[in-house]
């Protein structure tokens, strides 16, 4: 059984000067084999490897696999710049030699050659082939009970709102990312990781980019020793040093750097000053 518009992990069957046969587990092609040619097989690929292709419909719409990776896979979001508009829909540049299709009646705003959309990309059932939509809100869904409070997560930035950004998590769901708990600009396509900060009761997900409480600390507070050992023992940031100086140096936020050199300064790890923070074996040293 394959996974068109995915990458497959198929068993190299047959292999001469013109490609090689991967074998089909369940017959999904004739014979249960899928003919690539060995221009789009991993390098000294041999008979009875196991290799990861990527499959789909070629220009001629023929069932092919390659070991090129494409940009995004069926059941994946992603940020795509259209090519081509045709009669039939526009096309997207999302790696691969045939161009990725959105039909007409899936794009939420006519899309016009050399933009970028974020799309859903998905196997259509009727035609068996692989297709994008930038009709988001009929592929993520809204409100979820599989996410737990602080669990990390895939976001991709998809508009920005009045009071933050909506956000794709894990490809699947809805959240938003409120520009309190955001340092820096994020712009649309962008690709990050997060964090569940809480579920709401309408099950409507709030995300945050920084781990929550101790995590969050632990995390930070071994960055920063790492990088005081790495400086001597000194850095010249505290809890009076401007957010902006503090986010160029650990990219996090000023609340959680003063939250972290709390713990470590309780720890008796550092010490801490107007000027910065030092490593206390160093501050005795000197």
């Amino acid at each position: 059984m394959i996974n068109i518009g995915r990458i497959n992990n198929l068993k190299i069957s047959k292999l001469d000067h013109y490609g090689a046969s991967l074998s089909i587990e369940g017959g999904e092609a004739e014979a249960g084999e899928l003919v690539v040619l060995n221009k789009n097989l991993p390098p000294n690929a041999k008979e009875g490897d196991y290799v990861d292709v990527f499959v789909y419909h070629d220009s001629k719409e023929h069932l092919t696999a390659t070991s090129q990776k494409p940009k995004v896979q069926a059941g994946e979001a992603a940020f795509l710049k259209v090519v081509q508009v045709n009669n039939v829909g526009a096309f997207l540049d999302w790696g691969l030699p045939k161009d990725l299709l959105v039909p007409f009646n899936q794009q939420q705003v006519s899309m016009l050659v050399d933009n970028d959309y974020l799309v859903f990309v998905y196997l259509d059932e009727d035609t068996n082939r692989v297709v994008a939509s930038s009709k988001l809100n009929k592929h993520i869904q809204h409100g979820a009970t599989i996410y737990k409070t602080r669990q990390a997560v895939e976001l991709i930035i998809s508009d920005i709102t009045d009071i933050g950004y909506s956000a794709i998590i894990n490809n699947q769901h809805w959240g938003v990312l409120y520009f309190s708990d955001v340092v820096k600009p994020l712009k649309v396509g962008q690709k990050l990781n997060g964090f569940i900060r809480k579920i709401r009761d309408d099950g409507k997900i709030n995300l945050c980019l920084e781990a929550i409480g101790y995590d969050k600390v632990d995390s930070l507070s071994t960055k920063i020793l790492k990088q005081l050992e790495i400086s001597g023992g000194f850095i010249p940031l505290s809890d009076k040093s401007a957010p902006e100086l503090i986010n160029q140096r650990f990219g996090v936020s000023k609340k959680s750097f003063k939250m972290t050199i709390g713990t470590l300064y309780k720890k008796r790890l550092i010490t801490i000053a107007r000027e910065g923070i030092t490593l206390i074996g160093k501050a005795n040293d000197s």
